[in-house]
């Protein structure tokens, strides 16, 4: 679990990041900021940029989540071959 909140938050730092940066921009060019336009752009850099940058971080969460699953079904198996000496 401590992967996917390390990697949920470095996301949602990475998005606050990039919407200060297009709201700062923004307001500097113009004097009316529309905020579902910051928003949007901010998305869109913020998944951009964690694609590149939160590679290594990702890469650990998907080795802990394809544990997890492999053990859950080596469980279900076992049960399921007792079921079936019976």
């Amino acid at each position: 679990m401590k992967e996917f909140w390390i990697y949920t938050g470095l996301r949602l730092g990475l998005f606050v990041g990039s919407f200060c940066i297009v709201f700062g921009v923004w307001y500097a060019v113009a004097d009316s900021v529309p905020l579902l336009w910051v928003v949007v752009i901010a998305f869109v850099i913020s998944g951009a940029a964690s694609y590149v940058l939160l590679e290594r971080q990702r890469s650990a969460f998907a080795v802990k989540v394809e544990g997890r699953a492999g053990r859950i079904t080596e469980r279900y198996e076992t049960m399921r071959s007792k079921e079936d000496d019976d």
